[in-house]
């Protein structure tokens, strides 16, 4: 009997494990040769997607996965890569407004106004990338992020009828990358579940037109 106990407490320890490898091995693989690193490399795309996040740390200071996404998108756009910059991030209250501020600090890069549009809904990257093909009438997109996240949106868009590929933000080092990338593991979990019972972004709205 303790044997058998054992046999069962194995598995209910394994299991978990073997569906977060599954789960980071089939989006590894299925975004292969989709990401970036150099500008010269990347193929030309009407837009390009970049994933909102928190400008500010919660201890203090500019977040710099979020100065290195403004960067990378400020110089695809110079080099011609991309024409008009889709912003897509979380809104949530009057106090915290990813697309706005990101915009702003694109436009201080050198990006015409004219040619950035704002997705004030995109609260998780599944709703970033459903609304940029329902609500934008998007069949393509570069989306900007650091790599990790990019392989991720891009499986996500794949599976939602978007073609995508990635433009990689510089990465960090240290604990602080280590934190971001253990998460990611689990990240990518979430992406099968969401696929498996049909998860749907928070809002969709009227259809906006990218010209």
């Amino acid at each position: 009997m303790k044997r058998k106990y054992r046999n069962i407490l194995l598995v209910f320890l394994i299991t978990p494990l073997i569906i977060i490898l599954l789960s980071h091995l089939i989006i590894e693989l299925n975004s292969r040769g989709k990401t970036f690193d150099k500008i010269a490399d990347i193929p030309e795309n009407k837009v390009g997607l970049v994933l909102g996040t928190s400008r500010h740390l919660v201890e203090g200071g500019i977040n710099p996965y979020y100065s290195h996404r403004i960067k990378a998108t400020i110089a695809l756009f110079k080099a011609g890569k991309i024409d008009f910059v889709l912003v897509s991030g979380d809104n949530g209250s009057i106090y915290y407004n990813e697309p706005t501020t990101i915009k702003k600090d694109l436009i201080e890069g050198g990006i015409p106004e004219e040619k950035i549009y704002l997705d004030y809904a995109g609260f998780r990257t599944l709703d970033s990338m459903v609304r940029a093909k329902v609500i934008f009438g998007l069949d393509s997109v570069t989306v900007i992020s650091q790599e990790f996240h990019n392989k991720r949106a891009i499986y996500i868009a794949e599976r939602k009828g978007l073609s995508a590929i990635g433009f990689n933000a510089t990465d960090l080092g240290g604990d602080r990358a280590l934190r971001m990338h253990s998460r990611e593991y689990f990240a990518r979990v979430k992406v099968f579940m969401d696929l498996l019972f049909n998860t749907q972004p928070r809002f969709y709205g009227d259809k906006i037109e990218i010209q």
